[in-house]
């Protein structure tokens, strides 16, 4: 009885060791990566920028919530780090207190690499002994950057002065590190995905107000350019969506001011064209506006079909003469 129960008991351990190692060897999203977390002290801006060779990397290692922190979780990557980890900042832990506490309960922790920033620019990073080299990563002051299975062991050095040295808004420093992460070699494996996640550094409870840029490049032969490329257009529609507000006050003079900066930072985008053709006649400038409706309706007759729809709801304010204008346009 005693040699069933002693060989029960051997079966049963070595069922659960293999069934856990089964479970955590396929289950676990293997985002071997470099990313970097970080807290603008100006404005208390919080992102994560995240690059690897692994489809969609973003929806599982870039965490970040306004007023809280952010978190990145990679490796072996535990994707509970992310939302646990944001808990433990807003029951009051510190970043370093959080990534301890969450690497001293997990089974695989030396197979983690685990960084946060929280919303007081703390920050704290753990590489386990077990990710695979070249791996390491590099606490600076109010940021971290962190990277495994690297070409080389240069790439988080690269990323600290890079971030560091690169003057402007968060998003862009952190993109520049991510650059700098590429140019030392990246991913042993090559690239795939990247994301771009800021979040304000004071929660206003509106999600949509809290979450500033959220880019993800899920499948790119060059993901970091990508999000580069997304980024800049982020910041074109900044402009339009500036220029969208200024007319809802109606203050057409700054509308036109928003329109025009997007237009200039693609001056072949029809919709950014159209809607300062449309500022134009809302300024009273109609003869500035026909040449723009002349080459956007030549180029999408869509845009020419939509144009008298916007004068029901005060958006295109228009005599009946001038809107017979500019629909003949193309006709001259």
């Amino acid at each position: 009885m005693k040699n069933i129960i002693i060989s029960s008991y051997l079966f049963f351990s070595l069922f659960s060791t293999l069934s856990f190692a089964q479970a955590f060897y396929n289950s676990e999203p293997l985002a071997h990566t470099y990313s970097i977390v970080a807290r603008d002290p100006q404005t208390g801006e919080m992102g994560v920028a995240v690059q690897s060779h692994w489809f969609s990397v973003g929806s599982i290692v870039a965490w970040g919530e306004a007023g809280v922190g952010v978190v990145a979780t990679q490796s072996f990557v535990n994707p509970s780090f992310g939302p646990r980890g944001l808990d433990l900042l807003k029951k009051g832990m510190t970043a370093q207190e959080a990534v301890e506490l969450l690497i001293s309960t997990d089974d695989g922790s030396e197979l983690r690499q685990l960084a946060i920033v929280d919303a007081k620019g703390n920050s704290f990073a753990f590489t386990g002994s077990k990710c695979i080299s070249e791996a390491g990563h590099y606490i600076g002051n109010g940021y971290s950057v962190q990277a495994n299975m690297m070409l080389n062991n240069t790439v988080w050095d690269a990323m600290s002065k890079a971030f560091e040295n690169t003057n402007g808004p968060l998003a862009e420093r952190l993109v520049a590190a991510l650059e700098a992460a590429q140019n030392e070699g990246g991913d042993i494996r090559g690239k795939q995905s990247a994301c771009l996640l800021v979040v304000k550094g004071n929660a206003t409870g509106n999600v949509w107000e809290d979450r500033l840029i959220d880019l993800r490049v899920e499948d790119h032969p060059e993901p970091v350019k990508e999000i580069k490329r997304l980024l800049t257009v982020y910041r074109a529609y900044e402009h339009m969506n500036n220029g969208d507000l200024a007319v809802e006050k109606n203050d057409i003079k700054l509308a036109m001011q928003e329109y025009n900066a997007a237009m200039q930072m693609f001056p072949d985008n029809l919709e950014m064209k159209f809607w300062t053709a449309v500022a134009f006649v809302n300024n009273g400038e109609i003869d500035k506006s026909l040449p723009m409706f002349k080459e956007i309706f030549s180029a999408d007759k869509n845009w020419k079909i939509l144009t008298p729809r916007l004068v029901p709801n005060g958006l295109l304010n228009v005599t009946n003469e001038n809107l017979k204008k500019i629909l003949s346009v193309n006709e001259h």
